[in-house]
């Protein structure tokens, strides 16, 4: 079976996702999230992508990656595993595969969809049953996100810096999303669109995306179509959501 091709525009949000192999672990003790991260920072820097949210699993990572060229996620996600996979096998005498072959990922809406998408990815630990509170999972963007924690692998998105005036006034306004838990239909549109590479968006941002490529992206859904995202991450009724994309010049 052909694998599904991965689609990555400059300038545009990318959901990324990676999985140990047979959903077994990825890492075993607390060194081991230093060191991928560690080795994330520095891929983000040598490759020019800004690193907006993350959540290491004991099985898998979540990241949210701003690009500023078409190959630099691919780029951060094969110096990472170039490194991390060696470590692993050296420090536990293991051989063999670690991940669960390629990493998924699905472009995302920004100024709809992206504020879900860091709701997603940090509050993980909560929906695994781990934590109570995204504050309580040490391994995620949330502490610096919500808190400013000194963090030197984030770079704030716009939409981040919208929330406020002040970074103490983004800070409250961000926390305050956490506030309730992410609606089921928005949980399942990222699940699907991660597995599908689909664009995590309205229609008009995935026709542009495709506009952009010259080719399809993803798969059409089926059945009723997904409520839209507001600005805070919560279902939107309204359909009037249409965001011009930006960034298309640059791929």
């Amino acid at each position: 079976m052909p694998r599904k091709p991965r689609f990555f525009v400059s300038g545009i949000p990318t959901h990324v996702v990676q999985r140990g192999n047979n959903r077994q672990a990825i890492f075993f003790a607390e060194n081991d999230y230093r060191v991928y991260l560690d080795w994330i920072a520095e891929a983000a820097r040598r490759w020019e992508c800004a690193v907006h949210a993350y959540v290491l699993m004991t099985n898998h990572v979540h990241l949210l990656v701003t690009p500023q060229d078409r190959e630099g996620i691919s780029r951060l996600m094969q110096y990472v595993g170039r490194r991390y996979v060696p470590y692993i096998n050296h420090a536990y005498g293991r051989t063999g595969t670690l991940w669960e072959g390629r990493f998924k990922s699905s472009l995302v809406q920004a100024r709809s969809y992206l504020l879900a998408c860091y709701r997603y990815i940090e509050s993980n630990p909560i929906r695994a049953g781990m934590v109570e509170a995204a504050v309580d999972y040490a391994w995620s963007s949330y502490r610096g996100n919500a808190l400013g924690e000194e963090n030197p692998i984030l770079s704030a998105h716009a939409d981040y810096l919208a929330l406020g005036r002040s970074d103490s006034e983004r800070r409250r306004a961000y926390r305050a999303l956490f506030a309730t838990h992410l609606d089921q239909d928005t949980i399942t549109q990222v699940r699907e669109c991660l597995q599908t590479g689909t664009p995590l968006g309205n229609d008009r941002f995935r026709v542009q995306i495709e506009q952009a490529l010259g080719r399809p992206v993803g798969f059409s859904r089926r059945g009723r179509p997904k409520k839209p995202v507001a600005e805070d991450g919560t279902a939107n009724r309204s359909s009037a959501d249409q965001v011009p994309l930006k960034g298309l010049g640059r791929i």
